[in-house]
């Protein structure tokens, strides 16, 4: 498909290492030069965000990279407040990628007089300007139906899957573990990627973030464990599975999580944990404690994200990354035994 505009990025101040990254990658990709749009997103003394874009967007496609992780509301206001300066300067379509999709967590109502939260932000960023949003693991599916514009969700488990091959040779050793119940349908598709046996993690809750009794739901005896989940925040409930795994028998434990939000205690936690391994991806960009943890290993997910905007672009499909024989040549020389 011919195009007479190129695709061009702008990064909010929530993951500028992700947003580099990923014009490396569509520079690579595409052979010519893709830089970010020149902007500042400053604050003002009384903590209002001010956004300046430098360079001309009039009719151009443009992506903002931006996640609104911790300080969510900091950059869920930069998101809109770029938004709303690109629209008010012309920009033929405004595509917000969401490495992480802050407030998804809150996406029904688990009580009385209690908010959806998810649904609120995605009216205020259709009502901003938005036209369409690409993001990667949301906390709950359903949340795309909260947007009246197009979704596009990413999957982590491609990628979580080119590495486990990786790093662990014989898949009839292995056996994915979900966390919760509730968290089955991810650890089935990635079980079914990698060829390997599956268990669950039942949990009850007392209260929210307090765990009171977990119980092995399979066989994992002399197994390697991989507990796979979307989020780990304060890590309790991730800590204490391994510690019940290790428990039942199991060799050793490993975690893959989408999103290492690692608030609080999270990183103590995993380091004096039985697990042997955390590996989160950057669509949070880590703290320096993150960076440094021992055990604590962080996958790209620039590859995906720019072919993803490519795809978008282009108008081919972006569903075709969730395919390893596309993903695989995306991700090649990373994985050079894969």
């Amino acid at each position: 498909m011919a195009h007479h505009i190129e695709p061009k990025l702008i990064s909010g101040n929530s993951n500028a290492p992700l947003a580099q990254a990923i014009a490396r990658r569509m520079s690579m990709h595409r052979g010519v030069a893709v830089g970010l749009v020149e902007a500042r997103v400053e604050r003002f003394n009384d903590a209002e965000i001010f956004v300046e874009v430098y360079d001309n967007v009039r009719g151009e496609d443009m992506f903002i990279i931006q996640s609104t992780s911790n300080p969510a509301n900091d950059n869920l206001m930069e998101l809109l407040i770029m938004t709303d300066a690109l629209r008010r300067s012309s920009a033929a379509r405004i595509t917000a990628v969401i490495p992480y999709f802050g407030y998804a967590r809150q996406d029904r109502r688990t009580k009385a007089r209690t908010p959806i939260t998810a649904k609120m932000v995605a009216n205020m960023m259709v009502s901003a300007g938005i036209e369409r949003v690409l993001t990667m693991d949301l906390h709950a599916a359903q949340i795309q139906g909260f947007f009246d514009i197009p979704v596009d969700n990413l999957y982590a488990s491609p990628i979580f899957a080119l590495d486990i091959r990786d790093q662990f040779r014989d898949p009839s050793k292995l056996t994915v573990i979900s966390p919760d119940v509730g968290g089955v349908a991810r650890a089935r598709e990635l079980a079914q990627r990698i060829g390997c046996a599956l268990a669950i993690v039942d949990k009850r809750r007392e209260k929210a973030g307090e765990v009171a009794e977990m119980t092995v739901i399979g066989d994992v005896k002399g197994q390697t464990c991989i507990i796979v989940d979307d989020i780990a925040d304060t890590a309790g409930t991730l800590c204490k599975a391994a510690e019940v795994l290790k428990g039942a028998g199991a060799k050793e434990v490993h975690a893959y999580i989408s999103h290492g939000v690692l608030s609080g205690p999270a990183v103590e936690r995993v380091t004096n944990s039985v697990m042997k391994s955390l590996v989160i991806t950057d669509t949070i960009a880590p703290t320096k404690p993150v960076a440094e943890a021992k055990n604590i290993r962080i996958l790209p997910t620039a590859p995906m994200f720019a072919q993803a905007i490519l795809n978008i672009w282009n108008g081919t499909s972006v569903s075709s990354l969730f395919d390893p024989k596309t993903l695989e040549p995306i991700y090649e020389g990373m994985y050079p035994r894969g």
